[in-house]
């Protein structure tokens, strides 16, 4: 979390997205109200260890794990919160003090306290649960803003693919051995997940458009939602047209697989380590830039969502209720879930991260994989850019201009011409009189590993100790 950002939000107050909490202890049981009216309302920044006219107290050192376990137990726990909500907390020094960053993003569900509904306003959180009228508006509002949420009270059990369901339950228990999934039948996990409601317009329930979408069987998502579909797109040679195609018309789930095998198939994978492991570059980013193009999607609009390779970029494209405009960075990004259903259930199985990580991440990998930084524009139409270096589209031979000469570029030509001969990561560390290693590693050795400019004696084994690198010539 930005340092600067905590400070602004201190001086700007309390109000219907900001709380502060002194806790320096133990949490109190008004923590959980404001996380509950927070998901209920529009969201909101809750700072633990700061206290009432934004007087710094901080967290006390010998209780602050504790704490953060306590928080991330109890919103996950359908005694305290439910629907359970997964949440991060973030640990930040200021004033020489810890203090805790939480944000909660707006729900699509309606969810309770102890058992109770809570609603945020100017003066802070208070109950309606038994003043109907503004029970039934927050129902009302949360099914008319949110899509995934629409109900099809004709869709049954049958019409859910239950190999798709023993697939997704096996993944989420691998990324948590005791996760309730594996103790619940197919319609209980459908339930859990909070794909079955109740529409309060109509008066009808059963299980929503996010349900179909996610584990429906083919012909039944396109009986609810005809023009549902992902075109993924390779432009290489004929760029007019396409060159390849997969035109996606099923669920979310192989969906994702699909354009992740298109991606797979048309780019390159370059050679990175990060630390003594290695890992694909490609699909650090693609796994964040597919996830979003599927989870945060308005699926009620019929245009189509894309995923398109080009010679010097990939991008996609997909329907948007915005939430602002313009280019998004990691510095201006608020985090704000489009579908929080589908995006929970996606976090459940392991493929997607915590909001908001996921744009940092990919603008990191990106820098690594290309040089150069993707562009996320918030629109209408949401459109993500990721550049390309020109050898890693599959296929390419189109010589790339030669840029100019820099000081960057000169320090790589003299170390490529050093290491005409094998030379150990320590002789070129000391050749270019560098002393921090992970610097060396992420910003020159990797880079030029992942570009083919240095190659590696033992590839099958890069971790090895006796590892040296040269200049390919090829």
């Amino acid at each position: 979390m930005n340092l600067k950002k905590i400070k602004e939000i201190i001086k700007k107050g309390e109000g219907i997205a900001v709380e502060v909490k002194a806790c320096k202890n133990a949490l109190s049981k008004d923590v959980f109200e404001t996380v509950c009216a927070f998901l209920n309302r529009s969201g909101g920044e809750l700072l633990i260890g700061v206290g009432d006219g934004g007087k710094v107290t901080g967290v006390d050192p010998t209780a602050l794990e504790q704490i953060k376990k306590d928080f991330v137990t109890a919103t996950n726990n359908s005694q305290k919160i439910s629907p359970t909500f997964y949440l991060g907390v973030e640990e930040v020094q200021l004033q020489g003090k810890s203090i805790l960053y939480v944000f909660v993003p707006e729900s699509s569900q309606v969810h309770r306290c102890s058992g109770r509904i809570l609603d945020r306003n100017e003066d802070g959180d208070f109950d309606i649960t038994d003043n109907t009228t503004l029970v039934t508006a927050l129902y009302l509002r949360k099914q008319t803003t949110y899509s995934e949420n629409k109900v099809f009270p004709y869709v049954k059990s049958g019409d859910f693919r239950k190999d798709l369901i023993a697939r997704v339950r096996k993944m989420a228990v691998n990324q948590r051995s005791d996760h309730p999934w594996q103790r619940l039948d197919d319609a209980e996990l459908l339930k859990s997940a909070q794909m079955y409601l109740k529409d309060y317009q109509s008066g009808k329930e059963g299980f929503t458009l996010a349900s179909v979408l996610l584990l429906g069987k083919d012909d039944v998502i396109l009986s609810v939602l005809s023009h549902h579909r992902t075109d993924a797109l390779l432009r290489q040679v004929n760029l007019d047209r396409y060159d390849d195609r997969d035109d996606i018309r099923t669920n979310l789930i192989e969906s994702y697989d699909r354009l992740m095998a298109f991606v797979q198939k048309h780019l390159s994978d370059p050679f990175y380590l990060e630390g003594d492991v290695r890992i694909s570059l490609r699909d650090q980013i693609f796994r964040e830039v597919v996830a979003n193009l599927i989870i945060h999607r308005e699926f009620l609009n019929p245009f189509p969502a894309k995923l398109i390779i080009e010679g010097t970029r990939v991008v996609t494209e997909n329907s948007n209720r915005p939430h602002g405009y313009g280019l998004i960075t990691p510095d201006n990004f608020s985090p704000y879930p489009k579908n929080p259903v589908i995006a929970k259930f996606f976090k459940q199985i392991g493929w997607a991260d915590e909001l908001g990580s996921g744009v940092r991440k990919l603008f990191r990998y990106s820098k690594l994989y290309s040089g150069r930084e993707p562009e996320l524009t918030e629109g209408d139409i949401f459109k993500v850019f990721v550049p390309l270096c020109g050898e890693d589209v599959r296929k390419i031979s189109t010589p790339q201009a030669t840029p100019q000469a820099t000081p960057q570029a000169e320090r790589e030509s003299k170390l490529l011409d050093f290491c005409v001969e094998p030379k150990t990561r320590g002789e070129i560390q000391d050749f270019l009189e560098l002393k921090d290693r992970e610097y060396f590693r992420s910003e020159i050795l990797n880079p030029l590993i992942a570009k083919r400019k240095l190659l590696l004696t033992i590839p099958e084994k890069p971790n090895s100790p006796k590892q040296k690198y040269y200049k390919n010539r090829g």
